[in-house]
C-alpha cells in the first residue's frame, strides 16, 4: 500500500509540474503597452492609385504607401524611439466602407525595425472621409527587436483623396522568448 501511495504521490508532483513549467515561462515574459497619436501633419500618402471595381456606383479598389514620422515626443518601445512608420496596403471600400490589408514597417533611431501585418474595416464618416479601426498582428524583427511578438490596435480618420490621415496607436508586445 505504501508502494501504491509513493507512485500516486510522484506522479501527482510531475503532473503539477509538467503544467506549472509552461505557466511560468509565460510569466517570464514580460508585456508592454505603447500608445501614441500621429496627427495629419506628420502623415503622409507617398503614393495611391484608385480604380473603378465597375460593378457598382463608388465601388472602388486602391493601393496605397502612408508614412509617418515623430519629429517630437516618439513613441518608446522596447528602450527604442521610433523613427517612422511606413504602411502598405491595399483597400477594397465601396463609399469608403469596406475592408483593407495593410503591411507595416515601424523603423527605429538604430536602424532596427519590427513588422506587422493587419485588416482594416473602414466606414463612411461622411463624403470623402473614413473612420477605421485596424489589428495586426507582429509578425518579426530585426536586431534588438528579433524576438518581439504582440499586436498593434489602431483607430483612425482619413480622407484618402485628400491625402489626410490621422491615427491612435497601441502597441502590445513582449521581447521575450
Amino acid at each position: 500500500m505504501k508502494q501504491l501511495a509513493t507512485i500516486i504521490l510522484t506522479t501527482s508532483a510531475l503532473l503539477c509540474l509538467a503544467v506549472v513549467v509552461p505557466i511560468s515561462d509565460a510569466f517570464a515574459q514580460q508585456t508592454h503597452r505603447v500608445s501614441y497619436k500621429v496627427g495629419a501633419e506628420n502623415t503622409k500618402y507617398t503614393q495611391q492609385q484608385f480604380l473603378d471595381a465597375g460593378d457598382i456606383a463608388g465601388h472602388q479598389v486602391r493601393s496605397f504607401e502612408i508614412h509617418r514620422i515623430f519629429p517630437t515626443n516618439a513613441p518608446v518601445v522596447n528602450g527604442l524611439k521610433i523613427k517612422e512608420t511606413w504602411t502598405r496596403g491595399v483597400s477594397d471600400y465601396v463609399d469608403n466602407n469596406g475592408t483593407a490589408s495593410i503591411y507595416n514597417v515601424y523603423v527605429f533611431e538604430n536602424g532596427d525595425k519590427f513588422f506587422t501585418r493587419g485588416t482594416v474595416l473602414a466606414h463612411s464618416a461622411g463624403p470623402g472621409k473614413l473612420s477605421n479601426t485596424t489589428v495586426a498582428y507582429i509578425t518579426g524583427g530585426t536586431g534588438t527587436l528579433a524576438s518581439i511578438r504582440g499586436i498593434a490596435r489602431t483607430t483612425g480618420h482619413a480622407d484618402p483623396k485628400a491625402g489626410v490621415n490621422e491615427t491612435q496607436v497601441e502597441i502590445e508586445y513582449s521581447t521575450g522568448k
